[in-house]
């Protein structure tokens, strides 16, 4: 579907570069964006930063990016980087239980928004305490030999194999949220913060399509891709196939009971209303 008017300038469109976003943008990185739609690839940090800024019009961006920025924003319909339990790609590594971090340093990694908040919760609500972080590039850095008693690992750097296989405590975060809560969690939906309404809604109905080809063909994607993902095809059509890209009601459930446990921590001002782009 044409996406762009005329006289409009083409509507710049935000793409994660891990495996996670790829099931909704599959037939834009299989066959090409429609006419009128830039891709602008990044990694989720970047990306929030890049729609605050005006720099892209629409992004898969972190759930707490629209929290704290609802009065500009927009969140497209149906759409969300979600897990209903187990995630895989949002791995916390300790030295020591949870519970015993109080004292302790935590590295939070820069690439990410919405999962650094989601441990704060975890951290605070579930293990009861609240220890001192830092900030680290997952892509370079060792935050255990800086010190750091646990740390944060998201995206395809969390699905490696291998990774500190020395560190005894071990969770995936979408499990941890599901096991305390009984609800799916969104991590990213996709939000808009420029474009005219015509053209969200041309775009819109492109991510439905293209959504909708990655399930038809995720067998087939999870081959021609893997080599490009760093996977083996049967890793990666597993792992797509144990996310969801469905923002349905219980996933918007699961996404409101963050913003209210994000307020209660002080991260968030309140818990923010949901504004969505009109599609009818």
């Amino acid at each position: 579907m044409e996406v762009n008017a005329e006289e409009s300038p083409p509507l710049r469109l935000g793409h994660i570069v891990y495996s996670n976003c790829f099931p909704v943008h599959a037939r834009l990185m299989d066959c090409g964006a429609p006419p009128g739609v830039e891709i602008v690839p990044g990694i989720p940090g970047v990306l929030n930063g890049m729609l605050e800024r005006g720099e892209i019009d629409v992004a898969p961006c972190s759930s707490i990016e629209y929290a704290r920025n609802a009065a500009r924003y927009r969140i497209l319909p149906d759409l969300v980087i979600g897990s209903r339990g187990p995630v895989r790609s949002i791995l916390f590594l300790s030295s020591v239980d949870p519970s015993e971090l109080g004292d302790a340093t935590v590295a939070m990694p820069t690439a990410s928004a919405t999962s650094v908040v989601l441990l704060k919760i975890l951290l605070a609500k579930k293990w009861s305490v609240r220890p001192r972080t830092v900030w680290f590039d997952q892509a370079r850095e060792d935050p255990f030999a800086g010190g750091a008693g646990a740390a944060l690992f998201i995206g395809d750097v969390a699905l490696r194999d291998g990774l500190f296989p020395e560190m005894p405590h071990r969770y995936d975060l979408g499990a941890v949220w599901w096991e305390m809560t009984g609800l799916p969690f969104a991590f990213a939906v996709w939000q808009a913060a420029g474009g005219t309404d015509a053209q969200l809604r041309a775009l819109h109905a492109s991510l439905l399509e293209s959504r909708a080809y990655g399930y038809e063909h995720r067998r087939d994607l999870a081959v021609r891709w893997a080599e490009r993902f760093g996977f083996a095809p049967d890793f990666l059509d597993d792992y797509w196939n144990g996310l969801s890209f469905e923002l349905d009601a219980p996933m918007i459930d699961g996404l409101r009971t963050y913003y209210r446990y994000a307020a209660e921590i002080g991260e968030i001002p309140e818990a923010p209303e949901l504004r969505w782009v009109e599609t009818d």
